[in-house]
């Protein structure tokens, strides 16, 4: 279902998640929220080589991982020690949870928002996309990105607005960002995000 483009540093993974209603209409569960939840104990804690590894990946292009441009698992870790994760539905919530505590970026699109084929490559000189309601743009040259049949959907750093989940979605498409060298953390940081949606009521397959 996912074309990857050749890469020296990215090891990907991706699911596909199924909610038996709207995601409007599903109440995500407080065990999800809850401060004591414990990640596996294979799941290895963030570190300062992985967030370096991982803004490797994402400078391999050109792209410079910084300021507003980091990656969004820097940017959780950040919300998590001022105000908490953002409480946003039940399929962006979990991603965001095994985000935090594996120090990997996830990506979360509506795949029926995305039209297929999907892929991931290096985003082309001058490309950016839409990613809030605001109409505010991320400029995403070099930058490793998920395309779908219109273009760039999704990254390690902001997804688009065009295929961001919302409060009619019932399916789901979602990439683990991992890198070389820490495969492991990508394997279990992927087998805990489908564990937490399928305790959720989800089903999830590959």
């Amino acid at each position: 279902m996912l074309e990857i483009a050749p890469h020296p540093l990215l090891v990907a993974r991706s699911f596909v998640s199924a909610f038996e209603r709207d995601l409007g209409q599903i109440e995500v569960p407080a065990w999800l929220h809850d401060t004591q939840l414990q990640a596996p104990s294979a799941l290895l804690p963030r570190s300062d080589e992985l967030r370096g590894a991982v803004r490797d990946l994402l400078r391999h292009g050109g792209y410079k991982p910084t300021g507003r441009g980091k990656p969004s698992s820097e940017y959780l870790a950040r919300a998590a020690g001022e105000e908490g994760l953002p409480r946003i539905n039940l399929a962006v919530d979990a991603c965001n949870v095994v985000s935090l505590h594996s120090g990997l970026p996830i990506s979360v699109v509506d795949l029926d928002r995305a039209q297929p084929p999907l892929r991931i490559a290096i985003a082309g000189a001058g490309e950016s996309y839409v990613f809030n309601a605001s109409g505010q743009t991320i400029d995403i040259e070099g930058l490793l990105c998920l395309f779908d049949a219109q273009g760039p959907c999704a990254n390690a750093v902001k997804d688009a607005q065009r295929t961001k989940t919302h409060a009619g979605t019932r399916r789901t498409f979602s990439v683990v960002w991992g890198v070389r060298g820490f495969e492991a953390q990508l394997e279990h940081a992927t087998a805990w995000y489908r564990e937490l949606l399928e305790r959720a009521g989800a089903s999830t397959s590959v």
